[in-house]
C-alpha cells in the first residue's frame, strides 16, 4: 500500500503536552489573570438573577483581546455551578454571526425550546410573529433570562437599534419571566448612534476593559504555557518577547496567544524542543502576512484592480506613483478585464480606503507653486499579494500581465 504524504509527520514528537486549543482565544481558563475585579463587578450586578429578580443591563466596552468575551463566558460557567441556577438561563450570541433582528429573536427562542418540533424556522415568519412566539415561550415559567450580545455594534450598524428596543421593552409584556441584556462592544462611540430611550435603558451599568500591558500579557502567557507545554519548552525570555510585541499593538491578548501558538507550531514542524526568539519573529511575519492576505481577499473588485495596478507599476520600477499614473494603469486593466471603469475622483477615494487598511501608503507631496499631488506606493509583499489578486476570477484576463516600461525623454 502506498505511503500517505502525512506519514513522515505523524511520527514527530508533539511540542504540546496538552491540547493546543488551550492557546486559542476560545478557550476559557479557570483563572483569568488581571480580570478578577471585572469578574467580581459583573457577578455583583448579576447575582440578583439568582434571587429571581431582574439584574441591571450592562454595557461592556474594550478593544479586541482585552478579555471581554472570556469574562462574560466565565460568568456563564459560574451560573451553572450556583445555587438557584435553575431559575436563570444565560444565552451568549455573537452578532457578527447572528446579524439580523430575526436571527437574534429566533436564536433566543430556539434555545428556550427544548422540544425540537416547536422550533422557529430560519426564515419565513415576520419579525413581529417571532417576537410574539419568543414572548409566549419566555412567559411559560418564572425565570430570569440573561442575553449576552457580543459585537453588539455590528447589528446596530447593519440594522439600526429596533432589535435592542424590542428586547429592552420585552419586560413590559411579560408577567412571569424577566430579561436582562449584556452588550459587548469594542467601539466606545457606538452608543452615540442609539435612540436616547434605548441608550438610557441599555447602559444601566457600564464597564470598560483597558488594554493589557506587557507584564499582564506575560502573566497570561505564563499561565497558558504552563498548561500547554512541558517545563522549559517556552522560556521566560520568549514569553517576554511575545508580550512586548503584543503590548506594542494595543495590548491584545488574542494576538499574544496566537503568536505563542504559531511559534510553537513552527518549532514543532522543525523538530525543535524549545521555542526560540527566531521562531517568534517568523511567527510574527506569518501572522502579519495572513492578516494582509485576508484583507486583500475581502476587497471589492474595483479596489483589487487599483491595488494590482500599483503592484504592476512596482514590478517595472515605478515605486512612487501619482494619482494620475495609478488611474492610467487602472484604466488599462479595466480595458483588459472588461470591468467598467470608475471616475478618477472615485478611484482617489478608493486609494484613501486602501491607505486606511494599510495596504498602500499615500502621502500628499507639496511642490510649492507647482501644486500638490499624492505619492502612492504599495506597503504589502508584492509577490504574495499579486498571487491572491490573480486568483480572482474577474481579474483572470490580467494574469501574468506586465506593464510596458515607460521611457521618458530627457
Amino acid at each position: 500500500m502506498e505511503e500517505s504524504i502525512f506519514q513522515p509527520y505523524l511520527g514527530t514528537r508533539s511540542i504540546f503536552k496538552m491540547d493546543r486549543e488551550i492557546l486559542r482565544p476560545s478557550y476559557i481558563p479557570e483563572r483569568l489573570p488581571h480580570r478578577e475585579s471585572h469578574i467580581d463587578q459583573l457577578a455583583q450586578i448579576l447575582v440578583t438573577a439568582l434571587k429571581g429578580e431582574r439584574p441591571s443591563n450592562v454595557l461592556i466596552f474594550g478593544k479586541t483581546g482585552t478579555g471581554k468575551t472570556a469574562v462574560v463566558k466565565k460568568i456563564e460557567n459560574e451560573f451553572r455551578k450556583a445555587d438557584g441556577a435553575r431559575m436563570v438561563q444565560y444565552f451568549y450570541l455573537n452578532c457578527e454571526i447572528v446579524d439580523t433582528p430575526y436571527g437574534v429573536l429566533q436564536s433566543i427562542g430556539n434555545k428556550l425550546m427544548e422540544n425540537f418540533h416547536q422550533r422557529i424556522p430560519f426564515t419565513g415568519l415576520s419579525t413581529d410573529r417571532v417576537y410574539n412566539l419568543l414572548r409566549e415561550k419566555l412567559d411559560e415559567e418564572k425565570r430570569v433570562v440573561i442575553v449576552a450580545l457580543d459585537e453588539i455594534d455590528k447589528i446596530v450598524q447593519k440594522n439600526g437599534d429596533d432589535i435592542l428596543y424590542q428586547l429592552l421593552k420585552i419586560n413590559d409584556d411579560l408577567s412571569k419571566a424577566r430579561v436582562s441584556l449584556i452588550g459587548i462592544s469594542n467601539d466606545l462611540k457606538f452608543t452615540e448612534y442609539l435612540d436616547p430611550r434605548v441608550r438610557s435603558r441599555l447602559a444601566d451599568e457600564k464597564m470598560v476593559f483597558p488594554p493589557y500591558n506587557a507584564e499582564e500579557l506575560f502573566d497570561i502567557l505564563s499561565e497558558r504555557a504552563r498548561l500547554a507545554f512541558e517545563n522549559g519548552t517556552a522560556e521566560d525570555a520568549v514569553l517576554h518577547l511575545i508580550s512586548a510585541l503584543a503590548a506594542q499593538e494595543h495590548g491584545d491578548a488574542r494576538r499574544a496567544l496566537d503568536l505563542l501558538r504559531v511559534s510553537a507550531e513552527l518549532a514543532e514542524r522543525q523538530g525543535d524542543e524549545h521555542i526560540t526568539e527566531e521562531h517568534v519573529q517568523r511567527a510574527k511575519n506569518k501572522i502579519e502576512l495572513d492578516t494582509v492576505i485576508e484583507a486583500v481577499k475581502s476587497l471589492p473588485t474595483q479596489s483589487k484592480v487599483i491595488l494590482l495596478g500599483i503592484l504592476l507599476n512596482e514590478e517595472i520600477g515605478n515605486a512612487k506613483l501619482t494619482t494620475g499614473e495609478v488611474y492610467t494603469t487602472y484604466r488599462e486593466l479595466c480595458r483588459k478585464t472588461g470591468i467598467v471603469p470608475l471616475t478618477q475622483r472615485r478611484v482617489t477615494d478608493l486609494i484613501s480606503e486602501l491607505d486606511m487598511l494599510g495596504l498602500v501608503h499615500a502621502r500628499v507631496r507639496s511642490f510649492g507653486r507647482g501644486g500638490r499631488t499624492k505619492e502612492i506606493q504599495a506597503s504589502v509583499p508584492p509577490l504574495d499579494v499579486k498571487k491572491v489578486l490573480e486568483k480572482d476570477e474577474i481579474l483572470a484576463e490580467a494574469r501574468g500581465y506586465r506593464l510596458k516600461v515607460q521611457t521618458t525623454l530627457l
